[in-house]
C-alpha cells in the first residue's frame, strides 16, 4: 500500500507540474471580446501568449507573468498598415497609438532593400518590411546616386532629377533587371512601382521588363498608376492587362484618391480581372486628401487643378499646415522641391464606395514623421481609428468584423502567398504571432487633424507587438519588439 501511495502522490506531483507549465503564459489577455475575421470567432475569450505567439485560447481563465484585464474591450489582430512613408522613430510611435503593430512600404519600397528602416531597425516599435524600390534602382542606374529610400542618413531624394523624366537606354533597362531580381533575392516584398512619378520616363519596354521578373520571382507589383483626367481607367487598364498578360498579382495603390468618382467603374474592371484568375488587391485611406511632393509629376507636369478640381487655396504645406497662394506654391517647388502637400479633393461618397468593396483594405500612405516640430498628414494618428469610430459605429458603413478584417486579415492573406511570415499574422488563432490591439468599441475615434496632425487616437488601450505590451493604457512603452519582415 506504501508504494502505491507514493506512486499516486508522485503522479500527483508530476500532473500538477504539468499544469503549472502549460497555464503559466508570458502575458494574458483577459475577459475581452476577441474577434478574428478569418474563423468568424466574436466572443468573450481568454488569450495566453507565450514566446511572442499566441498559446491558448480559452473560456477558462488563464494565469501568466504578466496580465491584462480587457473586460468591456475589443481585442483585435493588431493593424497592418500595408502602405507608409514613415519609418522613423516618432512615425512608429504615432502609428503604435492607433493600434497599429506592422508598418510597411510597398508603394515607393527600398533598394537595396536591407538598408529600409535605417532610423528604427535598432529598436523598432513596429514589425517594419519594405518591396523593392525601381525609383531607387533608376536613381542609381540613371543618376549614378545611392539613395536607398526617399530619406536615407542625411540624403533626401527630390523627384525633379533625371530618373523620374529620362526615357531608359536598352542598356539601361537591362541594368535595371539584374538590380531587381538582386532587391528580390534579399526578400524585398515584391516591386513598388511609382509609375504616375515617372510617366514620362518609363517606356513600354521597360515596363514589361518589371513584369517580367515579377513573374519569374512570382511577387506582385505594387503600383501607383499613371493617372489622367478624373475618373479615366486607361491607367489602371494599362496594369490590369500586364498583370493578365504575364500572369502577375498587381496591388493598385488608394484607388480612392487616384479614380475619383470613377472607383465603382474602377473596381469593377477590378473585379472582372480577378475573375479570369489574376490576383488583384487595392486599398483605400481614411483621411481625404492626398499627401505627396510638390515635385511630383502631376504638379510639375500636368494641369492638376483640373485633375483634382482644386486650385491653391485648397492646398496645404504639410510642414507647417499653411494654406497656400500660388505666390507660395511657386517659392515652396523652387525652394523646397523635397518638401510635401496635402492637397483636399476626396469626396466622402468616393471613400464610402471603397469601403463597401468586399476585399478592401485600409492603409495610412503616412508621409514620413520626424518630430512634433515638423508636421506630417494626421493619416499617421488616426487612419484605422477613424475607420472604426465614424464609419463602423457612427455611419454604419461597415461592421466591426469587415473593418477589422480590412485593416489587417486581408492584408496578411495578399501578402502570405509571397511572404510566409505574414501567415502568422492578421489572426487571433493559437499559434499565431501576437500581433494585437486592444480598444474600447464605444469611444474609440481618431482625434488628429489637418493642422493638429499628432494627436493620439482615443480609445486604444493596449497594443502587443510578438508578445510585448508596446502601448499600455493609451501610453506607448519602453518595448522594441518589432523585427523586419521579408520573402526570406
Amino acid at each position: 500500500m506504501p508504494s502505491i501511495i507514493k506512486i499516486i502522490g508522485a503522479a500527483s506531483l508530476c500532473l500538477a507540474s504539468l499544469a503549472a507549465s502549460t497555464s503559466e503564459f508570458d502575458l494574458v489577455i483577459l475577459n475581452g471580446r476577441v474577434i478574428d475575421p478569418e474563423s468568424g470567432l466574436d466572443a468573450t475569450r481568454h488569450i495566453g501568449i507565450r514566446a511572442g505567439r499566441i498559446a491558448a485560447i480559452s473560456t477558462d481563465a488563464l494565469t501568466g507573468r504578466q496580465s491584462i484585464d480587457a473586460s468591456n474591450l475589443v481585442v483585435a489582430p493588431g493593424f497592418i498598415d500595408i502602405h507608409s512613408h514613415t519609418p522613423t522613430p516618432f512615425g512608429q510611435d504615432l502609428n503604435a497609438l492607433d493600434g497599429v503593430t506592422t508598418q510597411l512600404d510597398t508603394e515607393a519600397g527600398a533598394y537595396p532593400n536591407y538598408l529600409y528602416g535605417d532610423a528604427i531597425q535598432d529598436h523598432p516599435r513596429l514589425n517594419f518590411g519594405a518591396s523593392v524600390g525601381y525609383y531607387a534602382i533608376r536613381m542609381k542606374v540613371i543618376e549614378g546616386r545611392d539613395q536607398p529610400y526617399f530619406f536615407y542618413k542625411d540624403k533626401l531624394a527630390t523627384m525633379k532629377g533625371p530618373a523620374w523624366q529620362q526615357v531608359a537606354t536598352a542598356e539601361q533597362i537591362e541594368e535595371m533587371r539584374n538590380h531587381l531580381a538582386e532587391g528580390l533575392a534579399q526578400g524585398g516584398l515584391g516591386i513598388g512601382l511609382l509609375l504616375d512619378y515617372m510617366t514620362d520616363a518609363v517606356s513600354e519596354t521597360e515596363l514589361e521588363m518589371i513584369f517580367e521578373v515579377a513573374s519569374e520571382h512570382q511577387v506582385p507589383v505594387f503600383t501607383h498608376v499613371r493617372r489622367g483626367m478624373p475618373g479615366d481607367p486607361a491607367g489602371l487598364e494599362e496594369i490590369l492587362a500586364l498583370a493578365e498578360q504575364y500572369k502577375t498579382g498587381v496591388f493598385i495603390c488608394h484607388i480612392t484618391h487616384n479614380a475619383m468618382q470613377g472607383v465603382g467603374d474602377w473596381l469593377k474592371r477590378i473585379d472582372a480581372t480577378r475573375a479570369k484568375g489574376i490576383p488583384v488587391a487595392t486599398e483605400t485611406l481614411s483621411y481625404l486628401a492626398g499627401g505627396t511632393s510638390i515635385s511630383a509629376d502631376v504638379f510639375r507636369k500636368r494641369d492638376w487643378q483640373a485633375i483634382f478640381n482644386i486650385s491653391y487655396e485648397d492646398v496645404q504645406w504639410v510642414e507647417t499646415g499653411e494654406w497656400l497662394t500660388k505666390e507660395r506654391w511657386d517659392y515652396f517647388a523652387k525652394n523646397r522641391p523635397s518638401g510635401a502637400v496635402n492637397h483636399h479633393y476626396v469626396k466622402e461618397e468616393w471613400l464610402v464606395t471603397a469601403l463597401q468593396w468586399p476585399d478592401m483594405m485600409i492603409s495610412t500612405d503616412a508621409l514620413p514623421a520626424f518630430s512634433r516640430a515638423q508636421f506630417s498628414n494626421p493619416n499617421i494618428s488616426g487612419t484605422f481609428s477613424l475607420v472604426l469610430g465614424d464609419y463602423v459605429r457612427d455611419k454604419q458603413v461597415l461592421t466591426l468584423s469587415d473593418a477589422l478584417a480590412k485593416m489587417s486579415l486581408k492584408q496578411a492573406q495578399w501578402l502570405e502567398a509571397f511572404a510566409p511570415d505574414f501567415r502568422y499574422k492578421g489572426r487571433i488563432q493559437t499559434g499565431m504571432d501576437a500581433d494585437l490591439v486592444i480598444f474600447d468599441a464605444n469611444t474609440i475615434d481618431a482625434v488628429a487633424d489637418y493642422g493638429t496632425p499628432y494627436e493620439p487616437s482615443s480609445g486604444i488601450e493596449w497594443v502587443v507587438v510578438n508578445g510585448e505590451v508596446t502601448v499600455e493604457q493609451g501610453k506607448l512603452t519602453n518595448a522594441g519588439a518589432g523585427r523586419r519582415l521579408t520573402t526570406r
